[in-house]
């Protein structure tokens, strides 16, 4: 008997046997595929505005934000993706996302000068409703439960 579950197929399981959890990228997953993707294009077209108008104001801010939507991006295509140098490139992605996040909203914090204005890590993303500090904790959450991927 052969069953196709998405991205795997199970052969010669009876119903309900299924030894491996579900695909990185399937079920829940594909929201946050979803979520990294709508982030990665927020972050490139602000990136990409502030760039073009006004680089000269505050070139470190928007050239953090043109850092975030990189780090967006990459994370999006290696979530979206299966295998294991997709996984590695997933938790290397976020890792880094979570790291930004938290040194980019301590640095507003303790020196408020240092960036003269908002980046999407701002504020620990306070700007969007703080989904930039609550994404990484749920994306390595996901990919944590998901190790397994890393294996195929």
């Amino acid at each position: 008997m052969n069953r196709n579950t998405g991205s795997r197929k199970i052969t010669g399981l009876p119903d309900g046997e299924n030894p491996e959890p579900a695909a990185r990228n399937a079920g829940p997953g594909r929201l946050l595929v979803a979520v990294y993707a709508i982030f990665a294009l927020a972050a490139s077209a602000r990136a990409a505005f502030q760039i073009a108008t006004k680089f000269d104001h505050a070139p470190l801010a928007y050239l953090l934000s043109a850092f975030a939507a990189a780090v967006y991006i990459v994370a999006t295509v290696g979530l979206a993706r299966s295998g294991p140098t997709a996984y590695k490139v997933s938790v290397v992605a976020v890792g880094v996302e979570m790291a930004g996040v938290l040194a980019v909203g301590f640095l507003g914090l303790f020196d408020p000068s240092a960036l003269p204005d908002d980046t999407v890590w701002s504020g620990f993303g306070s700007g969007y409703g703080y989904v930039p500090l609550v994404l990484p904790a749920i994306g390595l959450w996901w990919l944590y439960r998901h190790r397994s991927d890393a294996r195929h």
